[in-house]
């Protein structure tokens, strides 16, 4: 009989060929399966199993067939019958095994699919910067076309959307939930959090269970039965005594997790060492500073109320300081960290109060952070500046500090001038020149106030002064009995751009001209109609703040000081001033120079566009492109007084002291008037070259026909002629500068004289430097007293050992200026005769006996840097790459303020000028610092827009450090930073957070008249005006009587007109900027 056929009945064959999961493999079994079966086989026949174990076991099984029967039939109605299956015969458990093996290995199987072909990799390392701004880069976010709102055109089918929210989509398995994003409270608090818990290992015990006998003793909760009844004597006793000691290990084993429940973190480790440290020495300056650091670093700079939190920490934290011991109570480090928390949190009448306190001192630093506050914090800066100065300046001449009078003064005529009172602040130190190199015989035996009436006399004289044209002195006056000699004819204000309309505008642009052209207090006898009373300076105005000093080292620091005002600025001066020169915070205000126009336009890059084109393809491969850095010798110049000399070249440019950017905002007639009628008597040869130095910068030719005028002079003068062949060498011509050597060399005696061994430095860096190797050498062996002996192994050894005695005996003693170009010609010669590393043995050798932080070791570590530099990248000499990082970043971290320093470093940079130090406590920056790493955001070409949000994370940390808080420099960069990036209304916010910190910048509130116009509607300004005029800003024109009764209204119909013009070149430079896409 044959089987029924059915045309809708399937046939096995129309079934797909599925492959089978991990427990539904075919019926030929495994070895391992064979193995288990035959155990079990074994077993059973063996007869192993005993009755009562079968009947448990087959108890167990009936139990659980009737709890699942019910559910299984269920399950078996929809489940999916795999044709294999029906062959495999066994118990009802192994049959449910086999279907949940089956289940596990098909979603195995999906998720593995899933996996294959994923869009995504973990990263486990992840980026930091993500937690700071909270999502991940915009360039990192791949583009995406949502199917159905849940699914991903050309994701996997497996992946779907879990979650949906303004930064983007959040893309996994599905059923799953949204995971918590990095903005997240939760994820915050975190990261935040500390350990809670952690395993200790105790010195007495560091295991569980101790060992007996090469044996550990495991306890068993199993109970104990022992079958000798004779020994339960000795059992009990053994049992008492284990209790005890088990009781007792318990309860220090409590106590020792007790104590272990709230472990120390690094930072609470590092603060209760610091205590211990506090209560064995509280007079521990040191100390009390690490451990206020560190107490800072709970509450980041960036935070929210971060300043008011910070100030409260510092206040308890330094209360604490100065009443634990009296020698603390006269640490002038300690007074200014609490006087600046103070001014945050006190009231006007504790403040006062404090800072008399803080006075009594007596120590200059603390009255020149006296003085800044009266500054800012004055209700009238005419009035109240000359009787605080008068009080300073009593205080520091009880002391006989005339540098530190100076600084006083210096501080004066900077605020006087920031205010807008320019000629009043030049009016000042043209009188104090007069006092100093001025000054007639007859008059210097007098006292000081007979000195400043006649002083007054020649004032009222109006003839030529010190620092204006034809001025000949007041000596010199008196001398040719009071001659009548005309004043120098003031400057014309010239006119602002006619083609500014809006009048806020152009008042502000009216402000900024006259405060550049007019730096000199006009005669009554002009006749100006634009002149305001300000703009003629009686010597009753400037009198309160002259000051008496007559040494000589007070007339080269004041001409320095006058130098510095004028916009020149020389590096390292300023710190030069103070004993300490790490305590001195000068800079806040006296770097005005920093954000002329020329320097924002070298600090800020020309070209801000970000490079779109990051690779080339070569034979269908695509190759990155190569990253191109500008010169690692930027506008930014700071190092230790004397390190680098001013005619120094640095780098394969001409990269000097001073260079033409340098001298673009300076008044050229007004420096050139400070070096002639400021050169003291006898042999200023220092001064000489600087005005060298100053010359070249504004144009080498006439540099030379002024060096040949000082050679005229001083024709013995080696230093003269070292800088005259400089200035042939900056010109490129050699072949001048190796006549100029030869000449002054070639008959040196035997005797040493004064500056000769920097100009054999400079003969062989020449040669050495134009690729000619021998005739440096023999310019070295000429050095050391051998010439005529030719350049072999012989001659090379008697050089070197005559230039270590030369350094060991005779000049042991003398000053680290000359004895740093003799050292240099030793590293040299071992330069070209052994190699970089020999060079680099010869300065270790002397940097081991200099103390660090001096100007002489700052010098040596810079002269080794530099002769690598020039052996690897300038000459690029075969050198180990580690060497010259290696010492680029140690001379980094030693000098952090040395910017001569970053040329070797490159890519590195950031890293070593980031806000935090190694110890997680944040580095102290000062100006120039700040202004370095504004730079450095260009340093690479490209990549400028990339760096943005880093730059103004420092410039937001620098607005909110105690240090640069008040540096009307700083928030002047920070708001030209804002414009550069396109952001005018964060610049506007960043205006009026200047303005409170600085009251009296004029500069400050003309930014919003000019460039920040467009942001600013006419009551803001109206209201600026005001407060300009309540706080004693100086105007020279009211702002009332230019804008009249000018109206926004009058402004948009201005802009309806000329919309269409507008627009057209607007789309024009929006074409020009999407060229060529």
């Amino acid at each position: 009989m044959s089987a029924p056929s059915f045309s809708s009945f399937p046939a096995f064959n129309s079934f797909p060929d599925l492959d089978p999961g991990p427990s539904t493999r075919p019926s030929t079994p495994s070895e391992k399966e064979k193995d288990r079966k035959h155990k079990k086989k074994s077993k059973r026949e063996d007869g192993r199993y005993s009755d009562e174990e079968r009947k448990k076991k087959k108890h167990k099984h009936d139990k659980h067939s009737r709890r699942d029967d019910k559910g299984e039939e269920h399950r078996e109605k929809h489940r999916y019958r795999h044709p294999e299956s029906k062959t495999y015969g066994g118990s009802d458990d192994e049959r449910r095994k086999v279907e949940e093996d089956r289940r596990h290995g098909y979603a195995e199987s999906e998720l593995s699919s899933v996996k294959e072909t994923l869009v995504y990799y973990t990263d486990r390392k992840g980026d930091p910067l993500n937690v700071r701004y909270g999502g991940l880069h915009a360039g990192d976010v791949p583009r995406y076309r949502l199917v159905d709102w849940r699914k991903v055109l050309g994701l996997n089918p497996g992946l779907s959307v879990v979650h949906r929210g303004r930064g983007g989509i959040e893309v996994g398995l599905p059923g799953r939930r949204r995971m918590p994003e990095l903005t997240d409270s939760s994820t915050r608090r975190m990261l935040a959090a500390g350990p809670t818990r952690r395993i200790l290992t105790s010195a007495e015990d560091r295991f569980k269970y101790k060992e007996e006998d090469g044996f550990l003793r495991i306890t068993s909760n199993r109970p104990k039965q022992d079958e000798q009844d004779y020994r339960e004597i000795e059992l009990s006793k053994q049992h008492e005594r284990d209790s005890d000691e088990s009781e007792s290990s318990e309860e220090s084993g409590s106590s020792d997790d007790e104590s272990d429940t709230a472990p120390l973190t690094s930072l609470q480790a590092t603060l209760k060492d610091l205590e211990g440290r506090l209560a064995a020495r509280p007079n521990d300056t040191s100390a009390w500073l690490s451990l206020l650091s560190h107490t800072l670093t709970t509450v980041p700079v960036t935070s929210k109320n971060a300043t008011k939190a910070r100030a409260e920490i510092t206040l308890s934290v330094l209360s604490r300081a100065l009443s634990a011991h009296p020698d603390n109570a006269h640490s002038k480090v300690l007074r200014l960290k609490y006087m600046k928390a103070g001014e945050e949190l006190w009231p006007e009448g504790k403040l006062a109060a404090e800072w008399e306190n803080a006075v009594k001192v007596d120590d200059i630093e603390i009255w020149m952070a006296w003085l800044d506050w009266r500054v800012r914090t004055t209700r009238d800066i005419l009035t109240g500046m000359a009787e605080d100065a008068a009080r300073l300046t009593r205080a520091l001449a009880s002391c006989n500090d005339e540098v530190g009078q100076l600084r006083v003064l210096w501080r004066i005529a900077v605020a006087l001038r920031d205010a807008g009172y320019v000629e009043r602040a030049n009016a000042l130190l043209q009188a104090e020149a007069e006092l100093l190199y001025c000054k007639p015989l007859t008059v210097s035996t007098q006292p000081f106030a007979a000195q400043l009436d006649a002083l007054e006399e020649f004032w009222d004289s109006e003839v030529p002064r010190l620092g204006e044209p034809g001025a000949n002195g007041w000596a010199k006056w008196e001398a040719s009995n009071r001659p009548d000699q005309p004043p120098p004819s003031p400057k014309g204000l010239g006119a602002p751009d006619p083609r500014i309309s809006d009048p806020y505008s152009r008042w502000a642009a009216s402000e900024t001209l006259a405060d550049h052209m007019r730096t000199l207090s006009l005669r009554s006898t002009d006749d100006d109609d634009t002149a305001d009373p300000y703009a003629v300076v009686l010597f009753s105005d400037i009198r309160p703040f002259l000051v008496s000093v007559q040494s000589e080292r007070a007339r080269d620091v004041f001409r320095h000081i006058w130098l510095a005002f004028t916009g020149l600025h020389i590096p390292g001066f300023l710190a030069s001033l103070s004993e300490r020169p790490g305590e001195n915070t000068d800079d806040r205000w006296a770097y005005s120079h920093l954000v002329t126009p020329a320097y924002l336009g070298s600090i800020f890059p020309s070209d801000t566009a970000a490079r779109r084109i990051t690779a080339d393809a070569h034979a269908g491969a695509l190759v990155g492109r190569e990253r191109e850095f500008g010169s690692g010798f930027g506008p930014v110049k700071s190092w230790g007084y004397g390190t680098i000399e001013p005619l120094d070249n640095m780098g394969s440019g001409k990269w000097t002291m001073w260079t033409t950017e340098d001298v673009q905002s300076v008044d050229l007639a007004i420096v050139r008037e400070i070096f002639r009628q400021c050169k003291l008597a006898g042999n200023d040869t220092e001064w000489d070259i600087l005005n060298l130095a100053f010359e070249a910068a504004v144009s080498l030719k006439g540099a030379l026909k002024f060096s040949k005028t000082l050679l005229a002079g001083a024709r013995d003068s080696v230093p003269h002629w070292a800088a005259h062949a400089r200035m042939e060498r900056l010109r490129g011509r050699v072949d001048d500068a190796r006549k100029v050597y030869q000449m002054v060399l070639a008959g040196a005696p035997s005797q040493q004289r004064a500056g000769e061994g920097a100009m054999w430095w400079d003969w062989a860096q020449m040669e050495w430097l134009a690729r000619d190797e021998g005739a440096a050498l023999q310019a070295l062996i000429r050095a050391s007293g051998a010439a005529g002996t030719g350049t072999g192994g012989i001659a090379v050894l008697r050089a070197k050992r005559h230039f270590e005695a030369l350094l060991t005996t005779q000049l042991l003693r003398a000053h680290w200026q000359e004895r740093a170009p003799w050292i240099r010609i030793a590293a040299l010669l071992e330069l070209l005769t052994a190699s970089p590393q020999a060079a680099m043995a010869v300065f270790d050798g002397y940097l081991n006996t200099l103390e660090h932080g001096s100007p002489a070791h700052e010098n040596l570590t810079v002269a080794a840097l530099a002769l690598l530099y020039d052996h690897s990248v300038v000459l690029k000499s075969s050198t180990p790459p580690a060497l010259l990082r290696e010492r680029a970043e140690r001379a980094v971290e030693a000098y952090p303020g040395n910017t001569a320093a970053l040329g070797g470093i490159w890519g590195r940079v950031r890293a070593m000028l980031g806000e935090t130090a190694a110890d997680g406590t944040g580095k102290e920056k000062d100006v120039v610092r700040r202004v370095a790493e504004v730079w450095v955001a260009g340093w690479e070409k490209g990549r400028w827009e990339a760096e943005v949000e880093r730059t103004r994370s420092g410039l937001g940390a620098a607005a909110e450090d105690e240090r640069t808080r008040g540096s009307a420099v700083l928030w002047k960069l920070f708001i030209a930073f804002e414009l550069r990036a396109g952001q005018p209304e964060r610049a506007k916010k960043i205006l009026f957070r200047a303005v409170g910190e600085c009251p009296l910048a004029k500069a400050l509130y003309l930014l919003a008249f000019g460039p920040l116009r467009g942001v600013f509607s006419a009551g803001e300004l109206n209201a600026l005006g005001e407060t300009m005029a309540e706080r004693g800003v100086r105007m020279r024109v009211g702002l009332d009587e230019v804008v009249g009764d000018w109206s926004e209204e009058a402004r948009r119909d201005d802009e309806e007109e000329g919309g269409e013009a507008d627009e057209i070149e607007q789309n024009a430079r929006e074409l020009r900027r999407l060229m060529p896409y």
